[in-house]
């Protein structure tokens, strides 16, 4: 049997682990001198609530080698196999202790695909690969396959704050402040590398949302796929931004809700789009 195991940072709620039957590690996030099991404890308005309102800056974890080497000597007691699709390698450690955990078990049966992505692309990526899992295809070919699908899976979002990736050290004060008062809503994405990326910088939200919708058009999304709707808390700016979408015909399947691994750097108003390019 062919098993998917994923982190907390596809953002899967744990009801639908439960339903796929997918194995699952989180990530530890830490608020103050409490922690929390991302996924598991930690309700995602909650999280927000915390992030916004508290005075501590919420720290991530990656999961310990320890957390994989569980599973992992279970697929290979029981024979058999494991497709892991995990946060982008540049974004954390969660790839490398999964390579340590197979190290350790020392069996052929554990396949890590690097997502070098975040949140609902390895949603995507894991919907996938069960899907090819119920036609029959073996563990190598899957593998095969998302290494293929992987760079055409991408995510489009717009913050609506800078003061989150100020505090998370991944910009500096003064361009924080410039940006705040220049109503700056920057537009970013996963690079093909797997790390954060510009694509521009808006002047208030409506021109984000054109900015975004004309990126789709380009783009053009392969509805062969889902295609989701994102948002951090507060939908406000989703909705405005699905109706952009409307109007151009682009189709959504469903609007989610980004979790902590990656809420804690973008904050609450965000928006944007994943899915899946031609």
């Amino acid at each position: 049997m062919i098993k998917i195991l994923v982190d907390s940072s596809s953002d899967y709620s744990p009801e639908e682990i439960r339903q796929k039957g997918y194995l699952f590690v989180p990530v530890t996030i830490s608020i103050g001198e409490n922690s929390y099991v991302d996924g598991v404890d930690l309700e995602r308005n909650a999280f927000f609530e915390l992030l916004i309102h508290g005075a501590d800056f919420p720290k991530t974890a990656q999961p310990s080698p320890q957390a994989f080497l569980e599973h992992f000597q279970k697929i290979k007691r029981d024979g058999d196999e494991v497709i892991c699709i995990l946060l982008s390698s540049e974004l954390s450690g969660t790839c490398q202790s999964a390579l340590l955990a197979k190290n350790m078990v020392e069996y052929d049966g554990i396949h890590i695909v690097d997502s070098l992505s975040a949140t609902f692309c390895i949603k995507i990526l894991a919907d996938h690969a069960a899907s090819l899992i119920r036609q029959g295809f073996g563990a190598a070919r899957i593998v095969a396959e998302l290494e293929r699908l992987k760079s055409r899976v991408k995510v489009v979002a717009a913050l609506n704050t800078l003061e989150y990736l100020q505090k998370g050290g991944r910009i500096g004060k003064a361009t924080a402040a410039i940006g705040e008062m220049a109503n700056i809503k920057p537009v970013i994405t996963v690079t093909k590398e797997g790390g954060i990326g510009v694509l521009g910088k808006c002047i208030g939200k409506n021109k984000a949302i054109s900015f975004i919708v004309k990126h789709l058009e380009e783009l053009s999304p392969d509805t062969a796929f889902p295609v989701y709707s994102i948002f951090s808390y507060g939908t406000d700016n989703c909705e405005k931004f699905e109706e952009k979408l409307a109007e151009k015909n682009i189709p959504i399947t469903q609007r989610l809700q980004i979790g902590a691994t990656i809420g804690s750097h973008i904050g609450p108003e965000a928006f944007g789009l994943i899915f899946v390019e031609k």
